[in-house]
This record gives C-alpha cells, sequence and structure tokens, in this order.
C-alpha cells in the first residue's frame, strides 16, 4: 500500500474519530497554537518568498505571501469559525409518518475531503478549521512554491491536534505524483476542493470521479446603470478591480449604459487608480491583474445577456438607482452572487460571516458561492418506529402515511 492511500486510509479513521471529540476546544487550541508560532511561519514564508522572486508571476506572488495582518484574519477566522453553533447532529426536519414512525433528516459531515491548491499558504489553517468545524477530516495539497510556509503550518496545526489525539484528521500531501493517486480514491475520498487556475481547476475535473467542489474562471462584472449615482459607480468598479486584483472576485469587465452621462469620469478615475483599460475587447478573459475589459451597451437586457455569454457564474453586481431595474438584474442574473450597489469583492466567506472558506463554488448542486462549514456538510435520514413495517401500508387494506411534519 503507498504512503499516500496509507494517508487516506488513516484520514477517514481520524474522520469517524472526530465525531465525537469536542471540536470547539480544538478549534481553540489551533488558533492559539498560530499564533504562539507566528515567528516560525513567517520566517519559512521568507524562505518560499526569496525563492519565487523571479519565478511567479505577479499575482501569484502576491498569494503567496502570508504577512502578520494576513495570518490576524486567519486566526480572527478560526475564532468566528470555533464561535459558530456546531452543526453536526443538528435535526433539520422532523415528520410523523405514522404514530410511533419518525423520520429525522440530520445534518452530518461528508468525510474525507482532498484540497488541493496553488500558491496561497493562508488556505492550509483556513480549510483546516472548516474541515474540523464540520468534522471532516482533510488531505491538503499545496503548490510547491509554498512548500517551506505549508510545512511550517501543517506541522503547527498537527501538533494542536496531537494533543487531543486527532492529528490524523489534518495530512499534508507533499508531491504533485500523489495528486493523480488521490483522484482515484474514490472509495476513501468523498469530495475534492481546488483552488487555482482555470486549467488546474479543469485538469482535477476531467481526471476523478469523485464529486469536485470549485470554479474554473472568476470572469466577474460590473454594469453601471444609466441611473447609477456616479460616486457609488467609481467606489465599487475601482474597489472591485484593485482591492485584490489576482482574486477571483476581481471585476474583470465593466458594462456601462450608453446613457450613463458620466462614463469619461468613471473611466478617468478607473485610469488614475493603475488601471489598464481594454475598451470593447477581451470579453470572457481572467486578468487577474490590474486590466479591465470595458463595453457600452444599449440596455438591461443587453447587459444581462452579456453576462450570460461571458460570465462564469461566479459574481457580478449593478450599480443603479433605479430599484426596478436592480431587481431584474438579482433575478436574472444566473450566478453564485449577485449583488446591487456593492464591490463583487464581498465574495468571500470570512466578509460573509463563514469565518473563511474552502473556496467559491459556481456549481449549481449542493454548496454555490463561498463555501463554509454548511457547504462541508451533507444530511442523512434517521428512522425510528417501533417494529414497523412496509407490508403495513401496502394492499387493498393499507394503513395511510399522515406524513405530520413536526416542529
Amino acid at each position: 500500500m503507498s504512503e499516500t492511500r496509507q494517508q487516506a486510509e488513516r484520514a477517514k479513521q481520524a474522520y469517524f474519530k472526530l465525531q465525537t471529540m469536542d471540536r470547539t476546544a480544538i478549534l481553540h487550541d489551533l488558533a492559539s497554537a498560530l499564533r504562539t508560532n507566528a515567528g516560525i511561519v513567517f520566517a519559512a514564508n521568507q524562505e518560499d518568498l526569496d525563492a519565487a522572486k523571479d519565478t511567479l508571476s505577479k499575482p501569484l506572488y502576491k498569494r503567496l505571501v502570508l504577512d502578520e495582518p494576513k495570518l490576524r484574519d486567519v486566526v480572527d477566522g478560526i475564532e468566528q469559525i470555533a464561535a459558530m453553533e456546531d452543526q453536526v447532529g443538528r435535526v433539520m426536519e422532523e415528520t410523523e409518518l405514522d404514530e410511533g414512525l419518525i423520520l429525522k433528516k440530520v445534518k452530518t459531515p461528508i468525510g474525507v475531503i482532498a484540497a488541493i491548491f496553488e500558491s496561497r499558504p493562508d488556505v492550509v489553517p483556513q480549510i483546516a478549521a472548516l474541515a474540523l468545524r464540520s468534522g471532516n477530516a482533510v488531505l491538503l495539497k499545496g503548490g510547491s512554491e509554498a512548500a517551506h510556509t505549508n510545512a511550517a503550518l501543517g506541522k503547527v496545526i498537527r501538533d494542536a491536534l496531537c494533543k487531543h489525539d486527532i492529528a490524523d484528521a489534518v495530512q499534508l500531501v507533499s508531491t504533485r505524483e500523489e495528486i493523480a493517486e488521490l483522484l482515484k480514491m474514490d472509495d476513501l475520498i468523498s469530495l475534492v476542493v481546488p483552488r487555482g487556475s482555470n486549467e488546474m481547476v479543469r485538469h482535477i475535473q476531467e481526471r476523478t470521479r469523485i464529486p469536485v467542489l470549485g470554479h474554473a474562471d472568476g470572469i466577474c462584472h460590473v454594469f453601471i446603470d444609466e441611473s447609477a449615482d456616479l460616486e457609488k459607480a467609481i467606489r465599487i468598479a475601482v474597489d472591485s478591480k484593485t482591492q485584490s486584483p489576482s482574486a477571483c472576485n476581481a471585476v474583470e469587465t465593466l458594462l456601462v449604459h450608453r446613457r450613463f452621462a458620466r462614463m469619461n469620469e468613471l473611466l478617468g478615475a478607473l485610469k488614475t487608480a493603475g488601471v489598464d483599460l481594454r475598451m470593447e475587447s477581451e470579453f470572457g478573459h481572467e486578468f487577474l491583474d490590474l486590466i479591465l475589459s470595458v463595453r457600452t451597451v444599449e440596455n438591461l437586457d443587453e447587459a444581462i445577456e452579456h453576462i450570460r455569454r461571458y460570465g462564469s457564474s461566479h459574481t457580478d453586481s449593478i450599480v443603479t438607482e433605479d430599484a426596478a431595474s436592480a431587481q431584474r438584474f438579482l433575478n436574472e442574473v444566473d450566478s453564485a452572487g449577485v449583488y446591487w450597489n456593492a464591490s463583487t469583492h464581498f465574495a468571500d466567506g470570512f466578509r460573509y460571516g463563514l469565518g473563511a472558506e474552502v473556496g467559491i463554488s459556481t456549481n449549481r448542486t449542493h454548496a454555490r458561492g463561498p463555501v463554509g462549514v454548511d457547504g462541508l456538510m451533507i444530511y442523512k435520514y434517521q428512522l425510528i418506529g417501533n417494529g414497523h413495517i412496509s407490508a403495513t401500508y401496502k394492499g387493498p387494506n393499507a394503513r395511510p402515511f399522515t406524513h405530520r411534519r413536526r416542529a
């Protein structure tokens, strides 16, 4: 048996064990351990940054940085996750099928998760915390560019988990070859979560039978309607592009109603902010940089049609003072996040109050948008009877079901 399969086997056993443990205490210990060992993590990150200085693209290099503000946000997120109500075992619905025959729909973890990501080492503790809160075990595979940082974070996390005798609930997978092996383990792994480039996500989706939760592109749009307030339009467009241009929630195309009277001022503000504007070109492209395609549209219908054609169902926003137009946009744009008068950069698990996210999903099943604790859980049905048999409810003298919903 390979080492990777042994890891997955140990993760499965840790998953079963985790169901009976005080996951809140584990999370508090994890947050404390990260604070205590911050210096070790920063030193490891500097090694990775030094090695990647002349080899990584600017967007990936930015994602590789794990400094004090980023780690503080990570730890705050873990504390937020720890403060959440434990959902494992919560009864979602309860139905009386007949007298003494009760059906319960109960929240449960998914199982063992394989998370595969590029560059961003801060996702290691984020995904670990979300997995632990939801009762899942996780195998983490980061990119080689963050090898030192990931190893340091992995040691801090496992040392914290060792105190609870549950270290195998979070494990790092080290080599690229092991990814291919993980993707074949549908008997042990229940979900794959990729975070990275479009090519990486598609590569994984095409090579596994395990369900994949993720998005291939972050083609986000901001539509400036004819009634948009200029100040709001500038604030939202500039923030959506410049706050973190390499993030998947950054706007990539600006659509402007042809009757918006202040277009030159809007575009001037974007140029002043350092944005390279590509007029009427390169739609559907994820720049991940201070580059923005711009198109003038005739009306709201054309804006919605453009998003349907070129968008990736990630996050799209309308800037308007017309409530009817806003409501149409919110209803008719079929994306994971649809906003009115707000920056696309709000598409984030921490900002949604989820503590963190394992990623943003553009799927149309199970979980969508920033995926936090709830998106890492499923449910099972528990049926409690008293000698009930199905034959009682069949045939000419069948006893009827009551199907009475209980509070």
